[in-house]
């Protein structure tokens, strides 16, 4: 299982200062050092913490694949076909909201996501679509002609009991399965943290995990790599105990 390592709360500390400290593709560069398999990073249309320049500059200097996190805004879709991340990763996007609250509803957005995807295409550009664990959304999202799809786990990661958490993981796991039945490569993420990952990191079809917040919060106490070596450890215990 790959993890990929978003790096926005780097920024987020930043631009509560608009200083330049940290320095974000220092954090990148650790999070390379550190073994992980991408960096991630979502660059909102109100640039609340990662700006266009972050994403040139980190695009420029790593050597490991760059995942960039996007809504369908236009001026957004040209600044991802200026840089050609290795992969675009389209989500819903709402200017009020703390972080991303749900998943992409493809189906309400089918043409406009269908040419996204497209024209992300033309230029190289892998695209994965970050939805709720839902079938219908899972079909929709195999006809725009997306690679891939990222199953949201934050109704799993905010479930109020083990009842309703056993039932939010069961619908990730039918979702992954369905899924890769249909072709799609398989990621997951959103409010995974070092107690809650491993159930989502055994589940055998997700290729993918992509986290953020618990990993930075826990590197200002253990530093950047790691905080990057404990989550890995994690998600290779989980894997190695679901073979």
């Amino acid at each position: 299982m790959r993890l990929g390592v978003n790096i926005d709360h780097v920024a987020t500390i930043r631009q509560a200062r608009r200083t330049t400290e940290p320095e974000l593709i220092y954090a990148a560069l650790l999070v390379q050092e550190a073994l992980a398999d991408g960096i991630t990073m979502h660059l909102r249309e109100d640039r609340r913490h990662i700006q266009d320049s972050d994403v040139y500059q980190v695009k420029n200097i790593i050597k490991i694949p760059l995942n960039l996190e996007m809504s369908l805004n236009e001026e957004i879709v040209n600044i991802a076909l200026d840089v050609v991340p290795h992969q675009a990763t389209l989500v819903p996007e709402k200017r009020e909201e703390i972080t991303t609250e749900g998943g992409l509803d493809v189906q309400s957005n089918f043409d406009r996501v269908k040419d996204v995807v497209k024209r992300l295409h033309d230029k190289g550009i892998l695209v994965s679509l970050f939805i709720d664990p839902e079938e219908w959304q899972v079909e929709a999202s195999k006809e725009t002609g997306a690679d891939a799809i990222e199953l949201h786990t934050g109704s799993y990661a905010n479930a109020k009991n083990e009842r309703e958490r056993e039932l939010e993981l069961e619908k990730l796991i039918n979702a992954a399965k369905y899924g890769k039945k249909l072709g799609l490569h398989v990621h997951a993420g959103h409010g995974l943290t070092y107690e809650n990952v491993k159930p989502v990191a055994a589940i055998e079809e997700i290729e993918e995990l992509n986290i953020g917040h618990s990993i930075i919060a826990k590197s200002v106490f253990v530093g950047i790599k790691e905080a990057v070596r404990l989550m890995r450890q994690l998600i290779y215990e989980a894997r190695w105990k679901s073979v």
